[in-house]
């Protein structure tokens, strides 16, 4: 790449393979700029979002560039899937974004922990809104992230999770910088790290930065509006005992009963159903190096996951109880390593006010002009898990679709990703405001 912006990228096939529809679509969304959908909706209360806005000049300006960069943002996209970014290692990445949003001029930084944030100031009298795509996978190095292009599908490790988000964070800065479009908000874009192993880096970013008006995660569906929190613990549970030979076992504790004693018992707890309600799964069994000995250590790990934060606190104290005493039953020790925290945002009745806030009523009025379907639940786990259990009004949405998340079979369809970005930069309009 250039210093001034201009990617020299690998895969130009890439763009050219999928610039057949490029040219038709571009003449069909642009007729719908102005217009709504033919079926009649109510407009949802608290919205920020006028139709007129589609016609101002400097929103018009913005989608004619989205428009005509696509294939540019179609091969961005696929450089960036092909960046290695395990958790814990999204250094390369982080330096791509920091290059390109230091080419639009913007202020850019990157954390202690690995945070990149790209500040584009407003004029004034705006509100402050983040946008936060995660730049870690949940692939280790080594596996192979080679984007394959099967029509209008690209298939490849990450391709729908997150990079695609990455992708639309630059392609929206460019857009508007180069219409000149400003906003009287300041809009902060952070790529953040190791959000697929506790969403570690919005904490950090959170705690160390002035809290944001509004925080908009771009980590799921087009047409998905999630405005709660998942919570979600991760524990591992460790049972020890003195170590013996087979032929001189008999009698003694044995860790490897005790923890078959827990898992027995923690899944005859009864857990409420519902998307109030609770999920868990024993994921991982550890422990042994041989045959023929008693171990002397024996794990296994709880996924407990609640959108009410009381229950999940009432269930883990619960799970605890019976590991204890299942160890005590058998004679040996138990121990705990806590290895995610996230918080838990409340159930719908809790978070009956956020529902109503503009920042969930714009999105889902956004998606509306667009005619496309959109659904408000109060659940998710994504960055704006961290803000919503703070009290910030936080949504997590996308700009994309795709499938088979975290498998070597993930993949994501193109075409729908120009109809998010009109979407994006209509939210953006609307939510920031113009001048």
């Amino acid at each position: 790449m250039t210093s001034s912006g201009s990617c020299h990228l690998p895969h130009p096939d890439a763009a050219r393979s999928l610039r057949p529809w490029i040219a038709l679509a571009f003449v069909v969304l642009l007729g719908l700029a102005g217009t709504q959908p033919a079926v009649a909706q109510d407009t949802p209360t608290g919205s920020l979002f006028d139709p007129e806005i589609a016609s101002h000049p400097g929103v018009v300006r913005a989608l004619e560039i989205l428009e005509r960069d696509f294939d540019r943002q179609v091969e961005e996209w696929i450089h960036i899937t092909e960046i290695p970014a395990p958790s814990g290692h999204e250094q390369e990445r982080a330096e791509y974004l920091r290059r390109e949003f230091e080419a639009l001029g913007l202020e850019v930084s990157i954390d202690s922990i690995g945070n990149v944030t790209a500040r584009r100031p407003g004029t004034g009298g705006g509100p402050t809104i983040v946008y936060a795509a995660h730049m870690d996978t949940v692939f280790p190095l080594g596996t192979d992230i080679t984007v394959r292009i099967d029509g209008d599908t690209l298939r490849a490790p990450g391709i729908s999770d997150d990079s695609n988000e990455l992708a639309s964070m630059l392609a929206l800065a460019r857009a508007m910088d180069e219409a000149g479009l400003e906003t009287r908000g300041d809009i902060l874009f952070v790529g953040t790290v190791q959000e697929e192993v506790g969403l570690v880096g919005m904490t950090y970013w959170l705690d160390h930065n002035p809290e944001p008006d509004m925080l908009i995660a771009l980590d799921s569906g087009l047409g998905s509006v999630s405005y709660g929190a998942l919570g979600i613990y991760w524990t591992r549970y460790f049972l020890r005992g003195e170590a013996a030979h087979t032929l001189s076992s008999t009698g003694r504790p044995h860790p490897a009963r005790a923890l078959s004693r827990a898992i027995l018992s923690i899944y005859e707890m009864e857990l409420p159903s519902g998307s109030d309600g609770a999920v868990m799964n024993v994921g991982m069994l550890d422990g042994g190096e041989i045959y023929n000995a008693i171990p002397a250590q024996v794990s296994f790990t709880l996924d407990l996951r609640s959108v009410d934060p009381e229950l999940l606190d009432r269930l883990n104290d619960e799970v605890e109880a019976r590991v204890a005493a299942a160890a005590a039953a058998e004679g040996v020790e138990w121990a705990l390593e806590a290895t995610n925290r996230t918080p838990a945002g409340g159930t719908e009745a809790d978070l009956a006010d956020r529902r109503t806030h503009p920042v969930v009523e714009t999105t889902l009025h956004v998606h509306q002009h667009l005619g496309l379907d959109a659904r408000a639940v109060a659940s998710g786990a994504t960055d704006a898990n961290v803000a919503v259990a703070r009290g910030i009004p936080a949504i997590a949405t996308g700009t994309g679709r795709g499938g088979n998340a975290h498998t070597l079979a993930e993949w994501a369809y193109v075409p729908i990703q120009r109809t998010g970005m009109r979407m994006l930069l209509l939210l953006t309009a609307s939510l920031a405001g113009v001048e």
